[in-house]
């Protein structure tokens, strides 16, 4: 007989456009996937598993750990059937806005260098900020003050110790680029690998080997991953699910449902009641 599995997940909202925290209990095994922010955690129990292109990883009990915006990973329990874990995501200009001045324009180059590490100062800071905004007290309407200095506080450290700017080619969009761009353009209907060969310049095989290696992901399942990102999106701003779920290219709202759960943990209607609360 098959294993139950274990799937606890809450979503909520943050003081901070750009920036909401998830709460995950989980034996599931996440296949791989990527999200449209930068992603910062801690593993409150059990261990965890994750392979990206910043290597194959393990995370325990302790550690923190991060992603960047469109890193492929997966995830799994390791040496337990479940493990436990808290994350907040939140975009570029969130990220940096708490260490520029008013006006600053956020730098997009900026990428988190360690998908796995230990930094007490910072597993504190982070444990205080998920206190005041997991523990109530933002329901109560009190501790404003204090709630954004331990977002300074997180935001601050984890930029100093952890962040670093990619370098980035000028010039012309690169073929694989161009390639992305095509297929963001119409996530319904998907081009064929021959007009993204011509797109590219390049033989179908060039195409599909070297996509891969750029987003981590072969064409055919970049625009799944995109599908939720503006779903979410589109969610967050007030849209209805249903029409969601159309203008993101899903051919219906269990079809998102499905790849919501599957990607991000938690449903489109949980994502709705946390973004709109």
């Amino acid at each position: 007989m098959a294993a139950t599995e274990l799937h606890r997940c809450e979503v909520a909202s943050t003081p901070w456009p750009g920036v909401y925290l998830t709460q995950i209990e989980s034996s599931r095994h996440f296949p791989r996937h990527w999200h449209d922010t930068f992603g910062l955690g801690l593993i409150d129990d059990g261990a965890h598993c994750s392979a990206s292109a910043r290597g194959t990883v393990q995370a325990y009990a302790g550690h923190l750990i991060s992603t960047n915006p469109g890193e492929v990973h997966d995830g799994r329990p390791l040496g337990a059937p479940a493990r436990r874990w808290r994350m907040v995501y939140m975009d570029g200009a969130a990220l940096q806005a708490s260490t520029q001045a008013p006006g600053d324009t956020p730098n997009p180059s900026l990428v988190l260098t360690q998908p796995v590490f230990a930094d007490p100062r910072l597993r504190l800071a982070l444990q205080q900020l998920f206190a005041l905004l997991l523990g109530g007290v933002t329901r109560r309407g009190g501790d404003t003050l204090a709630r954004d200095e331990a977002w300074a506080h997180v935001c601050g450290r984890l930029l100093a110790q952890h962040a670093n700017l990619a370098t980035r080619p000028h010039g012309p969009p690169a073929p694989m680029d161009r390639v992305r761009d095509r297929l963001a353009d119409d996530l319904a209907q998907t081009p064929s690998l021959a007009e993204l060969a011509t797109l590219a310049g390049l033989s179908r095989y060039q195409v599909l080997r070297h996509f891969v290696q750029a987003h981590g992901l072969p064409p055919h399942a970049w625009p799944r991953q995109q599908r939720v990102a503006r779903a979410r999106t589109l969610i967050a701003r007030g849209a209805g699910l249903a029409d969601a779920a159309l203008a993101s290219g899903f051919a219906d709202q269990s079809h998102m449902t499905r790849s919501f759960a599957q990607q991000l943990g938690f449903t489109p209607g949980a994502w709705r009641q946390a973004a709109l609360q």
